[in-house]
Parts: structure tokens; sequence; C-alpha cells
């Protein structure tokens, strides 16, 4: 993924018949989102101007311009959107988006390597980090809390991390 461009979003798919769409958002604030238009595919070579219409469970309502009925709607589906960083606001110090998380290094407090972030998730509790240690195959789900991880340094490539007992055994 290029440091160019987070994704901010997804079309889940075609509402109604007259070419609207769902929209899931990954914003802090959902509706943002619309905010970031024109949002583009990850290769950039697609662009979409995006206008919420109403909020639905798990999202919005929207019309994309270039999209004018339910078929061309229905084929939009799973494709994520993304916005240039610099639309995005500057996150205060110890805010991150999930993107900038994803590759880092895992060390604990003394120092050994634990292996590195293979993706940020979040199941409605709170943000995991999910871990691939080396030479496994199995990947641990660590608490992205102060606590668990008490430092990101992004500009080393490297997370601190103070796991609960066990958790890398």
């Amino acid at each position: 993924m290029s440091d160019d461009v987070i994704c901010v979003g997804v079309i889940s798919g075609a509402y109604g018949v007259h070419g609207e769409v769902r929209i899931k958002s990954f914003c802090a604030l959902p509706e943002d989102i619309e905010t970031y238009s024109p949002l583009t595919t990850e290769d950039g070579k697609r662009s979409f101007s995006l206008a919420l219409i109403r909020p639905m469970k798990n999202g919005f309502v929207a019309r994309i311009a270039e999209v004018a009925i339910k078929e061309e709607a229905d084929a939009l589906k799973g494709t994520q959107l993304f916005a240039r960083r610099d639309q995005l606001p500057h996150l205060p110090d110890d805010e991150f988006y999930y993107t900038d998380l994803v590759g880092l290094e895992v060390f604990d407090t003394g120092g050994t390597s634990l292996g590195h972030v293979k993706s940020v998730q979040n199941h409605g509790a709170s943000d995991l980090l999910e871990v691939h240690m080396p030479g496994a195959t199995a990947t641990v789900l660590l608490p992205f809390t102060k606590a668990a991880v008490p430092t990101v340094d992004l500009a080393a490539g490297r997370i601190v991390v103070d796991p609960p007992d066990g958790l890398f055994d």
C-alpha cells in the first residue's frame, strides 16, 4: 500500500435501484468520509465523488456521481476507498493511522524481537495488534493499550510492548 493514500472506507454494495451505494466508513467520525471526496481506488485509476444521503445500520447510503444504475453500483461491491494522506487530519502524538502500524517491528521491554505487526483489528471493544512471530505460523493478538504498548516509534519503525504474562510463550 502506498504511504500517500489511506483506506477510509469500502463500498459494501448497492442500495435500491437508482445507483446508490452502501458505504462503510473507517473514519473516527464516520461522516467525515464525505469531506475527503473525491476518493480513489488504491492504485488511483478510479476516482469517486461521494455524497452521503443518509445514515443506515453499519454505514451510510451514498450517491457516487459516476454511478447511475444499480448494476454499476453492484459492480463496485468490495471496492476500497482511499484518501490522500494530506487530506486527513494530523493526529495527536498518542494516536496513529492503522496503516502506519502495519509492518512495524515489535520488541519487548528487554529488547527481544517478538515479530512484526501483521494487522490492526477492532472488533468493537478496542484495537488489537496482530503480531506475527518469527518462525511461527500462528499470530498473537495484543491489546493496543498504553499498558501493553507503552512505546510506538514510527520514525524508528518499532513498537516496544509489555505484554500480559504468557501471551508470547
